[in-house]
């Protein structure tokens, strides 16, 4: 066996990965990337409302729209044993990548 095929074999053997976890991580990681284009289309959505570009028809869809994509993410969070605090990652010096974490 060459040496890359070696140190290759060595890798592999020593990953022990858990597919449970493995699961778990790529819902989390999902769920993440969800909720922040949740939060982006929320702030655009608001901003939005305030510049008054959208006629009261659009509003009252969007609105209902945006607190339905709330409730699916609480339903998501709840099935893979999550809450919405645990899919704000930590930036380190740029900070937190979610604005406004719910418990």
């Amino acid at each position: 066996m060459t040496a890359p095929r070696a140190r290759a074999a060595r890798t592999a053997h020593a990953l022990d990965l858990d597919p449970e976890r493995v699961t778990n991580d790529l819902a989390a990681l999902v769920l993440t990337v969800v909720e922040l284009l949740r939060q982006l289309m929320e702030r655009q959505a608001v901003r939005r409302f305030d510049e008054g570009t959208l006629s009261a028809e659009q509003e009252d869809r969007l609105g209902t729209a945006l607190m339905l994509l709330d409730e699916r993410m609480d339903d998501l969070c709840a099935q893979h044993g999550l809450s919405r605090s645990d899919l704000n990652l930590d930036l380190g010096p740029l900070g937190p990548l979610l604005s406004d974490p719910e418990p």
